[in-house]
């Protein structure tokens, strides 16, 4: 089956949301055919920041759903931008 990687910015819920804490709960909370690969901190403004990732998902219908909804129940996260998807066109191990 063919694999899309999803790129989506975190905002946290507030301003005293532990940013970092997001990244490992989603690695230990996706559903199985969810994968988060990678992920960095990015600033926003005035000592704010967001997380950049990076997610495997199966070019499936209902998957890009699954992981917004996934991502959404974690604490701490306000809103998510999905900035792209496209197909994976190398195998990540």
């Amino acid at each position: 089956m063919t694999k899309l990687v999803a790129r989506i910015k975190i905002l946290p819920a507030e301003s005293e949301t532990d940013i970092m804490s997001i990244p490992k709960t989603l690695s230990e909370t996706l559903p199985e055919e969810l994968k988060l690969i990678a992920h960095t901190k990015e600033p926003i403004a005035f000592g704010l920041y967001s997380i950049l990732a990076d997610f495997t998902l199966d070019d499936s219908e209902g998957q890009m759903e699954l992981l917004e909804e996934s991502i959404r129940k974690i604490k701490g996260v306000g809103q998510i931008e999905v900035i792209n998807v496209s197909r994976q066109s190398v195998k990540i191990r």
